[in-house]
């Protein structure tokens, strides 16, 4: 199962690490304790939206782009676990988002469909 907690740590981890910045740094500017921002980062503790909020502050990102990052990074983990529906017969399946014309992906997400595709 894809867990949200998980893929949003992945990501505030990966700004952080790309930024040169310590945990310890991001906790001070966050205001949130180094332990308690090391457990969001490995997916292990949910953080309310304040807490992202603050995180994002403390990275100098915004939250939107963050969120942003960790759909795309849903999106393509639901893509890679489509098989699992291969067990479903094909009338109880819920159209892909990818093979309904105009769909969300396709207008607003581009990019998600080009990594898929690589």
């Amino acid at each position: 199962m894809i867990l949200l907690r998980q893929l949003l740590g992945d990501v505030l981890r990966r700004l952080r690490v790309r930024q040169g910045r310590t945990l310890r740094e991001v906790s001070t500017l966050a205001r949130v304790s180094l332990g308690y921002l090391s457990e969001v980062e490995r997916g292990q503790k949910e953080a309310s939206s304040e807490l992202l909020a603050s995180i994002c502050g403390a990275l100098g990102v915004p939250l939107s782009q963050v969120l942003r990052e960790v759909s795309d990074q849903f999106a393509l983990a639901e893509l890679q676990a489509a098989p699992v529906l291969a067990d479903v017969p094909e009338h109880e399946r819920l159209p892909l988002a990818e093979t309904v014309p105009g769909s969300i992906s396709e207008s607003v997400f581009p990019e998600v469909k080009d990594m898929v595709a690589a």
